[in-house]
């Protein structure tokens, strides 16, 4: 337990009451009181039910959709916890938001990253608690520190257990070349192959080529990423592992399971196995499927937090 300096503080918004109270029963205290509603005109209003001066306070929200509605009460709460004197603020964001707009890819592109990290220092907060960006060099982003935790300390321990170490049926797949790094961890720890999937559009208009560098023949194909949103990738990646390359089974892994627009409805159809995901992001009731599993985050958020209060390192928990 938690029992030197001033006293800690977790608070949650609207995005995942769930994931916060897993997280602060992990450190043995209850949520602080607030309460987050809307005027009638759609504005957010918040209110604090507890004092907070001088306290170390954390807010736990995820940046998911609705995510400007999210984001606006990140920002709104982290005011509210500046202007009420709290010690230091800390942004617990399992999942950041605006993180693939990390840089210009045409003409007269925003950098929507950008801007959303400078939003959250001008509000207020201290440091940053995330996991997965996108792009590491978000953390470059802020001018406040930033914990950029790893899912692949969940996902692979999972992986293990499931699939063993050294497994000569077993593969690790990255379904684009952007995943290559997240994949070779997997490798190194499961101590087998790595395949990559090479993805080309010969011109416009025309179906991708999807082209398989690696053997998969007769294997159980574990693919590796760091976000799933419409599924397009992954499953035009799990037919081409089983059509083209003669893969016996495929399952996938995310940190952060999107799920949005057709994405359940083409997992359930595709040839994926299971898809193990972290909670980062709440799934919704009409998204539990039986091929989706979710593993919780909370331990690892509980434990970071703890190691945060106590000014102790969290190089550990990289690894």
């Amino acid at each position: 337990m938690i029992s030197h300096g001033k006293n800690i503080k977790i608070f949650s918004g609207t995005s995942h009451p769930a994931l916060a109270n897993q997280i602060a029963a992990g450190l043995g205290i209850t949520l602080g009181e607030s309460l987050v509603s809307n005027f009638s005109d759609g504005e957010i209003s918040v209110s604090i039910s507890e004092t907070v001066r001088g306290s170390d306070v954390f807010v736990v929200q995820s940046t998911s959709s609705p995510v400007n509605d999210n984001l606006m009460e990140l920002l709104i709460m982290t005011d509210a916890f500046k202007r009420a004197s709290a010690g230091r603020i800390t942004a617990v964001i399992p999942y950041l938001g605006y993180a693939r707009q990390d840089r210009k890819v045409k003409a007269r592109d925003p950098i929507s990253a950008k801007l959303v990290a400078d939003l959250i220092v001008a509000s207020g907060a201290n440091r940053v608690l995330t996991m997965d960006l996108h792009a590491a060099q978000i953390q470059g982003f802020f001018n406040i520190p930033v914990d950029n935790l790893l899912g692949t300390s969940i996902l692979i321990p999972h992986t293990i257990e499931k699939f063993g170490v050294h497994s000569p049926d077993v593969c690790v797949v990255s379904p684009d070349l952007g995943s290559v790094v997240r994949a070779r961890k997997f490798t190194e720890r499961l101590d087998v192959p790595l395949a990559i999937i090479d993805k080309r559009r010969q011109k416009a208009n025309v179906s991708e080529v999807m082209n398989i560098i690696g053997d998969v023949k007769g294997k159980r194909c574990i693919m590796v990423d760091d976000l799933i949103d419409t599924a397009g990738t992954l499953v035009n990646a799990a037919c081409a592992l089983v059509e083209k390359g003669g893969a016996s089974e495929v399952y996938a892994c995310a940190t952060h399971g999107v799920l949005s627009g057709p994405a359940i409805e083409r997992i359930q159809q595709s040839y994926i196995k299971e898809l193990f995901i972290l909670d980062t992001i709440p799934l919704p009731q009409d998204k539990k499927i039986d091929k989706i599993k979710v593993l919780s985050v909370a331990p690892l958020f509980s434990e970071a937090i703890a190691r945060t209060y106590e000014e102790v390192a969290i190089s550990p928990l990289f690894t």
